[in-house]
């Protein structure tokens, strides 16, 4: 399976996520990205592309307005890939408790699926 974790600027929230998850889950292929352009240009981090939203089989976002700006310039296309965790801006990378907020959240909308 296909994995996409988004954030704003795919700085601490999804790199936390794809870093984590490629480690314990490597049956399924993670990539992550951030919905900014300017802060990804800032930072040098990756911005997600259609491309990238095509590839994955599952879409995380970290934040609900993530999931409007992807519909904003995607329409309903993806929506159906897309599940919001539902986690603010307030982590930095690989904090232990942004890795088990991620953790939990996952599983409960995956459930036994990446075990």
């Amino acid at each position: 399976m296909n994995i996409l974790f988004l954030c704003t600027a795919n700085k601490n929230r999804s790199r936390t996520a794809e870093d984590y998850f490629r480690e314990h889950y490597p049956q399924h292929q993670f990539r992550s990205a951030g919905l900014s352009q300017r802060l990804c240009e800032k930072e040098g981090t990756t911005l997600v592309t259609e491309q990238m939203l095509e590839w994955a089989d599952r879409i995380f976002v970290m934040e609900e307005y993530h999931q409007d700006r992807i519909q904003q310039y995607t329409g309903t296309l993806y929506l159906h890939k897309i599940n919001v965790l539902g986690i603010e801006d307030i982590y930095t990378y690989m904090q232990a408790e942004l890795v088990t907020l991620i953790i939990n959240k996952v599983q409960q909308v995956e459930g036994t699926l990446l075990r």
